[in-house]
């Protein structure tokens, strides 16, 4: 659920930051494998990275 969570914030425009490409947003969940993120939970959310994209995609915030 925290990588989950943090794919969500990183991805999402806030208040106070504006949202990340789905690529920088990956690229610091790949960073943080081992440390912040389970490796074998890690590996699978980047198996399936261009899917988790697309289904992003779908439910921007248009506000």
């Amino acid at each position: 659920m925290a990588l989950a969570d943090v794919f969500d914030a990183l991805i999402s425009r806030r208040v106070y930051k504006e949202s990340f490409p789905h690529e920088k947003a990956l690229e610091i969940i790949l960073a943080e494998k081992g440390s912040h993120f389970d490796p074998d939970v890690t590996d699978a959310f980047a198996a399936i990275a261009d899917e988790m994209k697309a289904i992003a995609g779908r439910f921007v915030d248009l506000k």
